[in-house]
């Protein structure tokens, strides 16, 4: 009965801590809706694999859980539309399944580590952090004979180059692929049409008097 109480503890810790990464950080951010039930399978998956593990023991559990891990390490997400970043949340409710599926680890210290692995996704994927910083694949339509010329296009199309690399370069097209990390521009705060001087009022022109029909 003890050990039933603890598994539903630790069960409400993971499925708390996953969803708010799923549903509090990740959707308000990246809006996919179609990666929020593989986060949320992944998770309670491994939670219920590990909790059955930690119950078998003895060398039968050592044996499943090197499986365990033989299989996630061949898993590779391989849909070229999963940016780094979601890889990254991938790897968070996977490792908070492990967690909070661990019915020998205290409560209290799978709180606070699952509590650790939120703020740290947290505050890395923050729209804040590194607001400007954009990286993009752009076809020119050139070919640069140096390095300066290719940097002030860049900069004249896209913003401030941070860094980038030539993937391609087609002389019979005259084309050239670059994978450009580079800086936003700081957005104008006053537009031209602010900065003019407001026009000046009209000056009302002296009325004259109507003549009144007694000095007719």
């Amino acid at each position: 009965m003890e050990s039933l109480r603890q598994l539903a503890t630790h069960l409400v810790l993971d499925l708390v801590t996953v969803s708010l990464l799923a549903f509090a950080v990740y959707y308000p951010r990246h809006r996919r809706r179609d990666l929020l039930p593989a986060y949320l399978a992944l998770n309670v998956a491994l939670f219920t694999v590990v909790a059955a593990l930690a119950q078998v023991g003895g060398s039968g559990g050592a044996a499943l859980g090197f499986g365990l891990f033989g299989v996630l390490s061949i898993i590779r997400l391989r849909s070229d539309s999963i940016q780094h970043e979601e890889v990254a949340y991938y790897f968070t409710t996977l490792v908070l399944g492990l967690l909070c599926g661990l019915p020998q680890l205290d409560i209290r210290q799978a709180g606070a580590l699952s509590a650790l692995l939120l703020t740290v996704v947290y505050a890395a994927d923050h729209p804040r952090l590194f607001a400007r910083a954009r990286r993009t694949v752009v076809t020119l339509d050139a070919v640069y004979g140096n390095t300066a010329e290719l940097r002030a296009d860049l900069h004249r199309r896209l913003g401030e180059p941070l860094n980038w690399t030539v993937m391609e370069v087609d002389y019979v097209r005259d084309l050239t692929v670059v994978d450009v990390r580079y800086r936003v521009p700081q957005e104008v705060k006053k537009t031209t049409a602010d900065k003019q001087p407001p026009e000046p009022e009209p000056t009302a022109l002296p009325r004259t008097p109507e003549p009144s029909l007694e000095a007719v």
